[in-house]
């Protein structure tokens, strides 16, 4: 285990949730910040890429369970990103369609900032989010964080622009 919060418990990626993570990430609804639902490969990069991240950074996006049934509720973790050409640390959350509107995001978004501040040390976190993103931007708001900035994502062909809000270790 990672880190818990009242209601869930994040926990690395392994091998074994792929399915899971196929259900989130081949959805082209829960998908839609990013411009598709992905391909069965593309999910097993993804999986690739955390368990990269785990090695290398010593954190990724983790596993989110609900304690009542250890039910696979999607995904939220810390990866380093650029934001106006800088790294910065970022919270990220995706969240199984099913599981959206409980406040489970918000939940595990506090849980991963509790972590990097607590446990990381890091100064201060980020969630780059595309703009056109209102849940996700909501999320980052209950979290404590401001706008700090504008930058542009090339992503699959397209010009998606980004908001990065961020909040500072007290």
């Amino acid at each position: 285990m990672i880190y818990e919060t009242p209601r869930l418990v994040a926990r690395p990626l392994t091998q074994a949730d792929l399915a899971s993570l196929s259900k989130t990430l081949t959805d082209p609804l829960t998908m839609y910040a990013y411009a598709h639902g992905f391909s069965q490969a593309e999910v097993q990069a993804w999986l690739d890429n955390q368990l990269r991240r785990y090695r290398e950074d010593g954190f990724g996006l983790w596993a989110l369970e609900r304690k009542a049934d250890g039910r696979f509720v999607g995904q939220c973790g810390l990866t380093i990103q650029q934001f106006r050409g800088e790294s910065v640390v970022e919270i990220g959350y995706l969240l199984q369609r099913d599981y959206w509107h409980q406040g489970l995001a918000i939940e595990a978004a506090r849980g991963a900032k509790a972590y990097a501040f607590s446990t990381l040390g890091v100064p201060r976190v980020w969630s780059i989010i595309r703009d056109t993103n209102l849940a996700s931007m909501n999320v980052a708001i209950r979290n404590g964080m401001l706008v700090r900035g504008r930058d542009v994502k090339r992503y699959y062909g397209l010009d998606m622009p980004h908001l990065g809000f961020a909040v500072d270790r007290a």
